[in-house]
């Protein structure tokens, strides 16, 4: 009986969680404009990998690319937020980490602009082409 209780408490632990995860990425959608411009990008690239016919391959990096971005983007407000809340007050310290998690997005944004053009540019030159 006493393990039964206790996977029973574990497995509502481990959906506590993901409802804790889906409220934290519901929070990012609402208040961040650059998460919400990153969704549409992610949808434009879905979208041309159906056109394009992606590979398995291609759309495991695809795949990969999207999710580092979002990933990035979504520690960057969980780091803008934790910066607001234990340095209300302007500080250059904090306005510095700010600036860092923001170019760390920049940084993978740029890599999936550059993976998003070797994964499409050849099939839009050859589409052309035929």
């Amino acid at each position: 009986m006493e393990g039964e209780n206790r996977e029973k408490s574990n497995l509502q632990g481990r959906l506590r969680s993901f409802i804790f995860a889906f409220n934290g990425l519901r929070f990012t959608v609402r208040s961040q404009q650059n998460f919400r411009i990153h969704l549409a990008a992610t949808f434009v690239a879905v979208v041309a990998g159906i056109a394009t016919h992606l590979c398995a391959t291609e759309w495991c990096i695809l795949i990969l690319v999207v999710g580092l971005v979002i990933s990035m983007e979504a520690m960057n407000t969980a780091i803008e937020q934790l910066v607001d809340l234990v340095s209300p007050d302007y500080r250059k310290q904090a306005g510095i980490v700010k600036d860092v998690a923001a170019a760390a997005v920049l940084v993978t944004a740029v890599a999936a602009i550059i993976i998003g053009i070797i994964l499409f540019l050849p099939k839009l030159i050859s589409i052309n082409l035929n």
